[in-house]
């Protein structure tokens, strides 16, 4: 079960922070917050704190404190309980979200949280179990195939390219530098003459052991010949015996062709091998893309341990608990919206009416205990993405399983998987191998800005004295450092706006449903 403290640093990490300790955090690339130094507070962290947990603050004021309710702290908030044994609280639900959407005018909901949890010996939970049961098997499936193709087929078919690219290399340089060219002599007369790393009869080695053929090696590696039809004229300019010249002719000519067709060979390959990579690599993230919904459906499927271990929960009682949390906001003219957070938790007892037909599919109706908690903000787009970010943090958890087991494939293969995928032809590596390049030449310019800078120092000093004085007399004001404009909008003007709409809503629920109001 997650404490305050859990709470505290989730909220500090998608950047919920007091105004008085931002300046100890930073903000990284992908948006989230961390500490300067050390590790992240949770007492930093802008936290809502539960009022009526202090009723009892005059009688036992040594024995009273706030409560943490491990949400951001609101500009307003509205609280009400329902509790009825006859009427159906789904119909609560459904007021309050078409009230927003429609009296409200708030287009933009979202989902963020809908937990189900019910007690062991209740009917309804041998339901959910048998449902949870279909959605594992189906997702070990596709996990055990995509573990079986990382590990049979994404690293041996990287491995095979390393060493297509290990046997092109020389061949590249082949003709422009006599290592190359001595390197693949060496390779041929390895591979070709010598199978099997013994010596072969006819090869080279093997005729340099006969009398007047001592020198064979040495021309044939110091002989420099890239064209077949130049064989002949490069060795009738030798000063040697006609044998010996009529063999290296004939290894010379042997070694060239062989090293001309095997480039074709080798080049064929490595095209065949980087599509089927490719294919592979596909059919991977396919896979990844299947199995995703399952463990999504199997981690809203589980029951919530907060939830089980309450003891508004007993496993004797036919019971269940239901937990939705809706975020609604509207556009708006500055940079903050109204935004509207609305909590809907049920204490319910399900009842399954009878159906002949699609038995196992039937639905219940919730009967019971409902408590609707309306609370106010004025966020900006980023923050009510950071927000959403902060309520799927365990959802990202559970299907990072896939990711990461992906990720650290890739991370054990380094760059060359990479390199090869954007050889094939995907984009998104094409894209992020893009980005590093411009990414590099950015710091080589910045760095030849930096050292011409430096030769120049002595007189951009000058400047730099007369801009500090030019700056005593402007006020800070009339300078926007860095070229930044100031954000417009003020957000407790929209958590205002949200606190009267979240009024209105109150007030009008409570008419709507025959409660006390004024």
């Amino acid at each position: 079960m997650a404490t305050a403290e859990d709470w505290g640093k989730l909220l500090v990490q998608h950047g919920f922070i007091k105004d008085k300790s931002r300046a100890k955090y930073k903000q990284k690339d992908d948006g989230t917050w961390i500490a300067a130094q050390g590790d992240a507070s949770p007492s930093d962290a802008d936290m809502e704190e539960a009022e009526e947990a202090n009723i009892t603050a005059s009688t036992a004021s040594a024995f009273t404190s706030y409560i943490k309710t491990g949400y951001p702290d609101p500009f307003k908030r509205y609280r009400l309980i329902v509790e009825s044994p006859n009427v159906s609280i789904e119909e609560n639900y459904y007021w309050l979200l078409n009230y927003m959407r429609y009296s409200s005018a708030f287009p933009h909901v979202d989902k963020l949280t809908d937990i189900f949890s019910a007690s062991e010996q209740s009917a309804f939970w041998g339901a959910s179990q048998n449902r949870i049961g279909i959605q594992q098997d189906r997702a070990s499936g596709y996990l055990k195939g995509i573990s079986e193709m990382i590990k049979t087929g994404l690293f041996q078919l990287v491995r095979e390219l390393r060493i297509i690219d290990e046997k092109l290399e020389p061949r590249k340089q082949w003709g422009k530098n006599k290592a190359a060219d001595i390197a693949l002599k060496g390779e041929y007369g390895d591979l070709v003459e010598n199978r099997g790393g013994q010596v072969q009869p006819g090869s080279i080695y093997h005729l340099s052991q006969n009398v007047g053929f001592t020198i064979l090696p040495d021309l044939f590696f110091n002989t420099q010949v890239y064209d077949l039809d130049e064989v002949d004229k490069v060795v009738d300019n030798l000063k040697f015996n006609t044998n010996v010249k009529h063999v290296l002719r004939r290894k010379l000519f042997a070694f060239i062709n062989w090293k001309l067709k095997t480039d074709k060979e080798l080049e064929s390959r490595r095209t065949f091998t980087l599509k089927y990579l490719r294919q592979h690599w596909n059919v991977i993230k396919m896979y990844m893309n299947w199995v995703k919904p399952y463990i999504r459906n199997i981690a809203r499927l589980q029951m919530s341990p907060e939830h089980t271990e309450s003891p508004d929960l007993i496993s004797a009682f036919e019971t269940s608990m239901v937990e939705v949390e809706i975020l609604a906001h509207k556009e708006s003219k500055t940079r903050y919206h109204p935004c509207i957070l609305a909590t809907f938790k049920y204490r319910t007892r399900p009842e399954l009416s009878f159906q002949k037909d699609q038995y196992a599919h039937r639905g219940p109706i919730h009967v019971g205990y409902l408590e609707i908690t309306l609370r106010g903000y004025g966020w900006s787009k980023e923050q009510i993405e950071a927000y959403k970010k902060l309520k799927k943090a365990e959802d990202m958890m559970l299907l990072g399983m896939v990711d990461e087991g992906i990720k650290a494939a890739m991370d054990a293969l380094g760059e060359d998987l990479e390199k090869y995928l954007w050889e094939a032809g995907e984009k998104e590596f094409e894209e992020k191998r893009k980005a590093k390049e411009a990414e590099e030449k950015k710091k080589k310019k910045k760095l030849d800005t930096s050292l011409a800078l430096g030769a120049l120092d002595p007189f951009l000093s000058v400047f730099k004295g007369m801009w500090e004085m030019f700056n005593i007399f402007v006020p800070v004001s009339s300078v926007q450092l860095g070229g930044k404009k100031k954000a417009k909008g003020d957000p407790k003007d929209a958590a205002a706006a949200a606190a009267v709409e979240m009024f209105l809503m109150y007030k009008n629920y409570k008419k709507a449903h025959s409660m006390l109001s004024w």
